[in-house]
């Protein structure tokens, strides 16, 4: 039986919330909108970018929202090709992607950042050839919308009773839920447990030995 595990980026695979409320608060600084403060931008972590500016300014106009989504784009860009940029993985989760990787799962990757920004990062920590599809924000719409996640499962052949979401938001809890297919949390990123649940979590770790047995089964 072939088998697929997605992780979401942000706050499951990686820890690139410093580099995200920066070049938030830039962004904001940028197209004369208040800042909000960080814990609202880590809520958002995972929405696609128009997205996630609509629920953070949602009294801004398009035309300041659209210089706020710009100048996050521009910003992170920068801070990447300066080198500037410090999204290490979550300890653990590159041995976890080898062990899988090496016993026959095939992964994939639903994540709100851009494909660049999603290639970028996986190149930087050398895994991107574990995973076999890679569905960013620009090609779908916004989390919770299943649409990733299902051109995951297209794209490896493999049937929704057969694969598993793996993120630390609600929003991939929904998303796993709408596509029919089960949800594992993970307790370090931005949202909390309790909520991962109530989004349709089957699991939740606290740690990458509680992940990958979750993951594998009995």
């Amino acid at each position: 039986m072939t088998r697929l595990a997605v992780f979401d980026c942000d706050g499951t695979l990686v820890d690139g919330q410093a580099a995200i409320c920066e070049t938030m608060e830039r962004a904001f600084d940028i197209a004369g909108l208040p800042v909000p403060d960080r814990h609202s931008v880590r809520r958002m972590v995972g929405l696609s970018l128009p997205y996630a500016l609509r629920e953070l300014a949602p009294h801004a106009s398009d035309e300041q929202r659209a210089r706020a989504v710009d100048a996050y784009k521009e910003g992170y860009r920068h801070l990447r090709t300066t080198g500037a940029l410090h999204e290490p993985l979550y300890d653990g989760i590159a041995e976890l992607v080898g062990r899988l990787h090496d016993a026959g799962w095939l992964l994939g990757v639903a994540t709100g950042k851009s494909d660049r920004g999603l290639h970028a990062c996986l190149d930087t920590h050398g895994i991107k050839a574990r995973f076999v599809t890679l569905q960013a924000a620009d090609r779908h719409p916004s989390k919770p919308h299943p649409a990733m996640l299902e051109a995951a499962l297209a794209e490896a052949g493999v049937s929704a009773r057969d694969a598993v979401m793996i993120g630390d938001t609600s929003f991939d809890m929904e998303m796993a839920r709408a596509a029919r297919v089960r949800a594992i949390g993970v307790s370090w990123g931005y949202h909390e447990p309790q909520e991962l649940f109530e989004a349709g979590a089957s699991a939740v770790a606290d740690t990458i030995t509680q992940l990958e047995e979750m993951i594998v089964g009995p």
